[in-house]
């Protein structure tokens, strides 16, 4: 099974919020796709809402749902709170940290970054996009020229957004460190990761 590649506007459309395609297109059409999207009003079950939410959410991280609920799986084995520790299974993901890092505008381009080669931890390649970083962990863009221009790009057109305190980095060396893993607070307050858990809880 292939990812997501529909129109990636109506996604946005679809949960409210922009997730996918332009920035501009719930300004322009802020109400769901489809015929009668203008005068919906029908109410969700609780099913239908937590089923929601985790959909919205793995269109997010763009993962398909099997590599989803692994995750969901592990994050219900460790100890915590479930829902907290599968948002920072998500976070910590290699991808998801080039991205925090500004190394990439997208998750998607990240995760391109990532498989191509581009960006190394602790001084080691490493292509894995879900590679889950650790405390400690120094992620750096390779040294060749391509590589840095990509991350360079990237950078000038995330100068409006902020690196999360649980990383820092050395925009000169193109280099971040994780100084701990994310609090919930930390992580993207529209998510109700209580909904998500609620769903799967049905299934495991």
């Amino acid at each position: 099974m292939a990812r997501y590649t529909g129109p990636s506007t109506r996604v946005s459309r679809r949960f409210g919020q922009y997730i996918l395609g332009s920035t501009k297109v719930l300004e322009r059409r802020n109400y769901p796709p489809g015929q009668h999207g203008p005068k919906s009003r029908r109410k969700m079950s609780e099913y239908a809402a937590g089923l929601s939410e985790k959909q919205k959410l793995r269109f997010i991280y763009g993962l398909l749902e099997r590599q989803f609920r692994r995750i969901f799986a592990i994050a219900k084995r460790e100890r915590g709170v479930t829902g907290e520790r599968f948002l920072q299974l998500l976070e910590s993901r290699l991808d998801s940290v080039v991205y925090l890092l500004g190394f990439a505008k997208t998750r998607a381009a990240a995760r391109q970054l990532v498989n191509h080669g581009h960006i190394r931890v602790n001084g080691h390649k490493v292509d894995i996009a879900s590679y889950n970083v650790q405390p400690g962990d120094q992620i750096e863009v390779k040294t060749t020229n391509s590589s840095r221009q990509l991350a360079t790009r990237a950078l000038e057109e995330n100068r409006m957004r902020n690196v999360p305190g649980w990383l820092t980095r050395q925009d000169e060396a193109l280099k971040g460190v994780v100084v701990r893993l994310p609090t919930r607070d930390e992580m993207d307050p529209t998510i109700n990761d209580q909904l998500i858990v609620e769903y799967y809880s049905r299934f495991f």
